[in-house]
C-alpha cells in the first residue's frame, strides 16, 4: 500500500518565528507553503518537509532528517561560520550499508536546528 507514497517529515518547533529564521539563515531555506501552526518546505533537489508547532521537545537521540550534499566540507564549513556546533567535531565517514546507492558508504556530519531536532548532512564517497 505504501510502495508508491511519498514520504514527508514533519519536525516539531516550539517556536516557529524563530526555526524559520534558523532554516533561512542558516540553511538557505524558505518555506514554499505557510499555514497557521506550520511551514512546508520543497527543497528544489526533492523531498518535503514541515516544521509544526509543538509543545513538545523532540529526543534528539537519533536523525530526526538527512540532507545529501555534494561538498560535506563546504556545507561544514558554512555550518560552522554561522555559529552551528557540529555533533561530533569532524566529519565521520559511514560504512555504506545501501546497496542501491553503490554501498560505498558516505562521509557526514550531525548538527541541530534552533528546536533541538537533530539533522544529518551526508556526501556519498
Amino acid at each position: 500500500m505504501l510502495a508508491t507514497a511519498k514520504v514527508a517529515t514533519r519536525l516539531p518547533a516550539q517556536d516557529l518565528d524563530r526555526a524559520r529564521a534558523f532554516y533561512a539563515e542558516t540553511l538557505g531555506l524558505e518555506p514554499s507553503e505557510e499555514r497557521p501552526g506550520g511551514l512546508l518546505y520543497t527543497p528544489a533537489g526533492g523531498g518535503e518537509f514541515a516544521l509544526f508547532t509543538s509543545a513538545g521537545a523532540p529526543s534528539g537521540t537519533h536523525t530526526q532528517m538527512g540532507f545529501e550534499v555534494d561538498d560535506i566540507e563546504a556545507f561544514a564549513a558554512h555550518l560552522r561560520e554561522r555559529g552551528v556546533t557540529l555533533e561530533v567535531d569532524d566529519i565521520t565517514e559511514v560504512e555504506g550499508n545501501y546497496p542501491s546507492k553503490g554501498g560505498r558508504g558516505e562521509r557526514a556530519i550531525w548538527f541541530r536546528d534552533s528546536e533541538g531536532n537533530l539533522l544529518g548532512a551526508g556526501q556519498a564517497l
